[in-house]
Parts: structure tokens; sequence; C-alpha cells
């Protein structure tokens, strides 16, 4: 199946524009990683170069490297051969989040099973440079499952960030091969659960269609999640990064997203479901949040007020 030629809806323009450049030239400067090339994210270019509404765009920074300790059968990051981590990240990330002049700045991290606490620790630390830098600054933080270790979550929760996000990828039954063998279905619902158990940060999680999976298991995963109390979920088209990858079984077209986005919303109850073929977890971020909490009848101010007082200004 992923030999067929792909729909019309899933053809992208090149990313382009001075944000996307300006964005670039920082990152190589400081030596940063974003896993939006890592991935190749298709949504590069929009992200980078649009702003959510009062401020820059959205950029995922990837921290502790771009070598993964795991191999997910959908991902492009590399596999093997991890660095030392870099001391000097967290306050090269903080710096740049300010060059670049982004008030909503998403943060994820490469696997690192190797480490003594998985990374967490180092997470956190930059979590709380870019809070202390730049107080009232909205961060969301795309974690790893850290083996499910309660101590561990514990940190990033700890941090303060606004939103949580952890994805589960896929329905129950195809984990694998989907994801790594260290990773399962009700490790990611835990970490998701440990989140919500702990504090009042919104949750958030992501799924890839187009792997196997038939309706019904969409339906379920999304009952599980809302039974864990997630927030937000977003759900968006598998595109196979090389041969060596994960065959697309097929692509989903653009009226069946539509549709789980209206399940996801009005009968689950999420706050919001960004769905489409070319969502990914980071797509529009910090857009649809302030969108998400202006509906909740709040104001972005608030939001920001609140980011304030955690950073303890």
């Amino acid at each position: 199946m992923s030999k067929a030629r792909k729909p019309d809806w899933l053809k992208m323009r090149p990313p382009s524009g001075r944000e996307f450049a300006d964005i670039r030239r920082t990152l190589r400067e400081r030596d940063l990683h974003t896993v939006c090339e890592e991935a190749n994210c298709p949504n590069m270019g929009e992200c980078w170069s649009g702003g959510h509404g009062d401020g820059g765009g959205t950029a995922t920074f990837m921290l502790m490297g771009d070598r993964c300790s795991r191999g997910c059968n959908f991902c492009d990051v590399k596999t093997g051969g991890m660095d030392p981590l870099d001391e000097d990240e967290p306050a090269n990330v903080a710096a740049a989040v300010a060059e670049i002049g982004l008030d909503y700045v998403v943060l994820t991290s490469v696997d690192r099973d190797d480490l003594p606490d998985q990374g967490a620790g180092h997470f956190a630390e930059t979590i709380r440079e870019i809070k202390a830098r730049h107080p009232g600054i909205l961060v969301e933080v795309l974690i790893p499952d850290f083996q499910g270790e309660e101590r561990l979550v514990r940190k990033i929760v700890d941090a303060e960030p606004d939103v949580i996000a952890h994805n589960v990828e896929t329905v129950e039954r195809l984990q694998w091969p989907v994801r790594d063998r260290r990773a399962g279905y009700e490790q990611s619902l835990s970490v998701l659960e440990q989140v919500t158990d702990a504090s009042d940060v919104y949750t958030k999680t992501s799924l890839m269609l187009g792997v196997g999976e038939y309706h019904h298991e969409i339906y379920q995963t999304l009952s599980d999640l809302r039974e864990a109390d997630v927030d937000v979920v977003t759900l968006g088209q598998y595109l196979q990064p090389s041969r060596s990858h994960l065959d697309v079984e097929r692509y989903v077209h653009p009226a069946e997203f539509d549709t789980w986005q209206r399940v996801a919303e009005d009968e689950l109850g999420f706050l919001y479901c960004a769905s489409g073929p070319m969502v990914r977890s980071s797509y529009r971020a910090g857009e649809l949040f302030v969108d998400a909490v202006l509906r909740e009848g709040k104001s972005v101010e608030d939001a920001r007020r609140d980011a304030r007082r955690q950073a303890g200004d």
C-alpha cells in the first residue's frame, strides 16, 4: 500500500519564508535540534512561519540529542549512538526562544533509556530555564513514557509546564509493530493518568491513522483517553518516512478526519481535537491551545498570568 500514489490532499509545499529561514539559522548557530526537522514533519514551514494569533510561530525543540534509544517503526529519528547530555542545552534553548520571539514553545525529546533518570531531570531543567527567563510564556511538553516510572513523570509535573503531552501513537492492538517493544498502550495511558492525578495541567495525546486500525478501535482508544481525563487529542495520517519503515495501510480521506473530530469534541467531550491528514502532535499547538482557553471562558492573559504565577513572578 505504501507504494500507492499519494492522494492530492497530501501534497505539500516546501517550507519557505523569512521567519522559517530565521528560525533555522538560530537553531544552527546554537546547535539545537527540532523534531520538526529530525522527523521530517510536513507542517514545518507552516508552523514556523505562522503565528498563533498574538506572537511568533510554533517550533518544537527536541532535547537530549538527535538519536533515540528506541527504534519505533514509524519514526524517522535515528536510533542508537547517543551522546552525553549537553549541560548547556537548557540555557541555549531558553536563549533561542527569546531570539526567535516565541510566546508558546513546545519541547519534546528522544527516548534516553540509557540514562539513570531517562533524561527527566534534563527535561525539567529546560522547562524551568525557559519559565525563569520568560515569565508568562506558555510551555507545552511532549514527553517520553519514562518506562512508566511515577517519580520521573513527577519531575516533569513539578517543573510546571502548561500542557503535558504523551502520545499513545496507535490503537492497542497495533502498539507492536508500530512502536518499540519497550512502549505500550497501558504504559502510555498510565503516564497520562499520572499527570492528571498529580496536577491540573492540560493533558494531550496523538494518534496516527492509516497503519491498519479499524474504526471501532479508534473509537475505543478515544474513549479510553477520555476515561483517563485526557483533555486534547490530535489525529493525523501516517506517512512512511522511507521504504524501511512501516507501510501505509491506507490513506484516510479528510472527511473521515472531520468525522473523528466531531466524535472527539461533541460526543466524547475533548477540549479540542485537531484532526486532518497533515496534522501532527504539535500542529498549530499554540493557536489551538489559545482558542481552547478562550472557549473555556478564560482569556489568553489569564493563561499567561497562571504561567507567571507558576514561574514565581
